[in-house]
């Protein structure tokens, strides 16, 4: 699946005045992450299990 097929969300951390955003999209194998300012560029992507492992640790 290409990442234009995806369909991604704006984080709710995300700067509301338009900068500093993240984006996140996800299939049942795959988390991909991206900068919204540049849709186009890398990205990074994780299998389900260390995505929510990496999220546990950020909410310590």
């Amino acid at each position: 699946m290409s990442t234009s097929e995806l369909d991604w969300f704006k984080s709710s951390y995300s700067s509301g005045s338009g900068d500093d955003c993240v984006e996140v999209a996800h299939t049942p194998a795959t988390i991909r992450v991206r900068d919204s300012k540049n849709p186009a560029g890398p990205h990074l992507t994780a299998s389900p299990a260390p995505w929510a492992d990496f999220l546990t640790h950020l909410t310590k």
